[in-house]
């Protein structure tokens, strides 16, 4: 009854039963914490987007002593609405006072009734939008759907409605997501956009202590988490974390994370950059920040 649906992309999230049976779960310590405190519905809940980063960033802020955060993404506002609120309260860890609770679902920021249902549940909660050059973005799409369905069209014939004229499918999921500026447009119809912090994916990973510094300014938190906090990790290509939550052992990111992706014709990647072009101008002025993928 508790435990939602298998989440829609296994090996993508924590399930529920895999964190229930963490090995930490089990030391005195955290025993004690989660014994006490309430269970408290998300203040800030990072609503996307898929493949920009969002599983790194949650795994980086919980090493912050005052964020406590589910680990499977709940997928609350959009696919299990109907269980209702205290369905996804009872999802989420037990905090003390002065801690946030948080969670990630980044099929939020596609998701047209997402953000009159997380409104509703209230107007103050803060969001985070981790994004990345939709261009690669689009690429690490497909190249996790390519792992789990290896008999699916090459990601050229999948971008084109018709090669011969270039026109670009963008009801392709993979293509839609990356056209941020659309999204966006619906969420700010219910939320000003300074309760909306926007992440650098790519910075992320060049420079996971700075981009963690604002994300803990933007969540009133103290800035605890810095440079100490992390190595780069020259086979993934990506910064880990020397101890993690609940830990005292280095921990990157799982196998399904930092694939090598296939490599797309030159040209194909051109037309795609062009496209995107425009949404890219027209994301960094509705949000104030260039991101640098023009």
């Amino acid at each position: 009854q508790l435990l939602p649906p298998a989440p829609g992309e296994p090996g993508e999230e924590s399930s529920l039963e895999e964190q229930r049976a963490a090995p930490d779960a089990a030391s005195p310590i955290s025993s004690f914490f989660n014994g006490s405190g309430t269970k408290r519905l998300p203040q800030a809940i990072i609503i996307g987007v898929k493949k920009g980063g969002t599983r790194a960033l949650l795994e980086f802020l919980r090493v912050h002593p005052d964020v406590r955060a589910v680990g499977a993404e709940p997928h609350f506002f959009d696919r299990n609405y109907e269980r209702g609120l205290a369905w996804y309260r009872d999802l989420m860890p037990r905090t003390l006072e002065g801690q946030i609770t948080m969670e990630k679902t980044p099929s939020y920021f596609v998701t047209k009734e997402a953000p009159a249902r997380i409104s509703s549940m209230s107007k103050g909660t803060k969001l985070i939008v981790v994004v990345r050059d939709p261009v690669t973005r689009a690429i690490s799409d497909y190249t996790q759907t390519l792992s789990k369905k290896p008999d699916i069209p090459t990601f050229e014939s999948l971008t084109f409605k018709n090669r011969t004229t270039g026109l670009i499918d963008t009801s392709w999921s993979a293509i839609q997501i990356g056209i941020y500026a659309k999204h966006l447009e619906n969420w700010l119809l219910y939320f000003p956009i300074g309760q909306i912090l926007f992440v650098s994916g790519e910075r992320l990973i060049s420079d996971p202590a700075g981009e963690l510094g604002r994300v803990q300014d933007f969540l009133g938190l103290k800035r605890i988490i810095t440079d100490k906090h992390f190595y780069f990790n020259k086979t993934k290509g990506f910064p880990c974390l020397k101890k993690a939550e609940g830990s005292s052992k280095p921990h990157c990111l799982g196998k399904t994370k930092g694939r090598t992706h296939p490599d797309i014709d030159q040209e194909v990647v051109q037309r795609l950059r062009d496209f995107y072009r425009p949404f890219n101008m027209k994301f960094y002025q509705m949000t104030g920040q260039d991101f640098g993928w023009d």
